[in-house]
């Protein structure tokens, strides 16, 4: 009669097709992880980066270098980076409405506006001339 070891039946298959010791049952092993597009933006964002700024180098991150452009161009006057800053804040900071404690303008906004709205006018004005009818 066969050894203990040498039964066949449910949950012990004959021994020459058992696993051999040292061996797997998955040679190729589990796939690797494929990954998302934001895993990948992410990664791509945090690898380091050799910038100079002034008469020195620093490495930074390529999030880091792109807020700094981004912010430079807003500070030179460019108002698409300007807009593009701000909406960043907001969506980053939560700037919406809900989480601010007051909705209203406060006389500080209303008065910063109106100077702005003021400069705007007399610089499309400045810009179209007084002869310029294409408007009318």
């Amino acid at each position: 009669m066969a050894g203990k070891d040498d039964s066949v039946g449910y949950k012990r298959p004959p021994k020459y097709t058992r696993f051999k010791p040292g061996h797997s049952g998955n040679p190729k092993g589990r796939p690797t992880h494929v990954r998302s597009l934001k895993s990948e933006f992410l990664a791509e964002l945090s690898e380091l980066i050799r910038v100079r700024e002034g008469d020195r180098e620093m490495k930074i991150s390529k999030q880091r270098a792109v807020v700094k452009a981004l912010v430079a161009a807003a500070i030179k006057g460019n108002m698409r980076a300007t807009a593009a800053l701000v909406a960043f804040c907001s969506r980053a900071f939560g700037g919406t409405p809900e989480n601010d404690q007051s909705s209203s303008p406060t006389p500080d906004d209303l008065e910063i506006l109106a100077d702005f709205v003021g400069r705007e006018v007399r610089r499309r004005a400045a810009c179209e001339g007084p002869d310029d009818d294409s408007q009318h």
